[in-house]
C-alpha cells in the first residue's frame, strides 16, 4: 500500500490505500490525544492483512488534530482539544471516576467543525457511489461520532459503520438533538474493564444512548486497559470486505 501525507481540507491527513487502488470505500479514523497524527496509520496495514481485498478497494484517511501540544511538554504529540490528563490519572489513583456525559469540553464544536470539512473534502476525492466509515480511537472516536452525527443531520450523509475504540459518550445533550435522525446507524464499541483513563462506564453509556434510539450497536468489552484489542479490529475488517463486496460493480 502507499502513502501519502497531504492537506484534506483543514487538516493535515496521511492517505493510505493500494498502489493500482480503485477505492469504493472511505475509511475516517482519528487519532487520540497526546498521540501524533500518524498513530492509527498502521491500521491500515493491518486491515489489508486480515483482508487482502481492501487494498485496492479503500481509502484510508488519518487526519492530524489541529492542536500541537509541545508547549505542553509532548513534542509531536497532538490533541483534538485540550485535556488535563494530570488531573483525570490523580482521580482514577484516588478510585473516582469522572462522568463525562454533561461535557461539551471547550474546543470540540471547533474539532468537529475542522473533521467535517476534512470528510468532505476527501469525499469530494472519491467516486459518487462511495462508501463512507468513521472511527477512532480515545478522544479521537469522541469527535469522529460528533461528525457522525452531525454528517446526519446537517449533510443528510449517513456513513455505513462508526467504530469507537476506547471512547465515551460525552456532549450527551448535543448527542441527542442529532441522534434521531435516519437511517438507523451501525456502531461498533469497545472498551477495557480496566481502562485507566477513560472509565468503562462511559461506554456503556454511549452504548446505551445509541441503542435507546434503536441504533445497531455490538459491543465489545475487554480485559484489558486503553488500546485497541484484536477482535474489534477483526470486525472493522469484516466489516469493510462486507462493503467492498456491496459496491463491487
Amino acid at each position: 500500500m502507499k502513502s501519502d501525507v497531504r492537506q484534506v481540507g483543514p487538516l493535515l491527513s496521511t492517505v493510505v490505500e493500494g498502489v493500482d487502488a480503485q477505492p469504493s470505500v472511505l475509511v475516517v479514523l482519528c487519532h487520540g490525544f497526546g498521540a501524533p497524527g500518524t498513530d492509527l496509520v498502521p491500521l491500515a496495514e493491518e486491515l489489508g492483512r486480515l483482508k487482502p481485498e481492501l487494498k485496492n478497494r479503500v481509502r484510508f484517511v488519518f487526519p492530524q488534530a489541529p492542536m500541537g501540544l509541545e508547549e505542553m511538554g509532548m513534542p509531536g504529540g497532538r490533541a483534538w482539544w485540550w485535556i488535563d490528563m494530570q488531573r483525570l490519572a490523580l482521580a482514577a489513583a484516588a478510585g473516582a471516576t469522572r462522568d463525562l456525559r454533561s461535557e461539551l469540553p471547550e474546543g470540540m464544536v471547533e474539532a468537529s467543525d475542522q473533521l467535517l470539512a476534512c470528510v468532505e473534502a476527501a469525499r469530494a476525492e472519491m467516486p459518487n457511489e462511495s462508501k463512507l466509515v468513521m472511527g477512532g480511537f480515545s478522544q479521537g472516536s469522541m469527535v469522529a461520532t460528533d461528525v457522525t452525527l452531525r454528517l446526519r443531520k446537517e449533510k443528510q450523509i449517513s456513513p455505513e459503520l462508526l467504530t469507537v475504540f476506547s471512547g465515551s459518550l460525552l456532549a450527551e445533550e448535543r448527542w441527542r438533538s442529532m441522534i434521531t435522525y435516519e437511517p438507523k446507524l451501525s456502531v461498533t464499541i469497545s472498551h477495557g474493564r480496566i481502562d485507566p483513563v477513560l472509565p468503562f462506564a462511559g461506554a456503556e453509556h454511549l452504548r446505551e444512548l445509541f441503542t435507546e434510539f434503536g441504533h445497531d450497536v455490538t459491543f465489545f468489552p475487554f480485559s484489558g486497559g486503553h488500546t485497541i484489542p484484536w477482535e474489534p479490529l477483526e470486525e472493522l475488517a469484516n466489516r469493510l470486505e462486507k462493503l467492498v463486496t456491496q459496491s463491487t460493480p
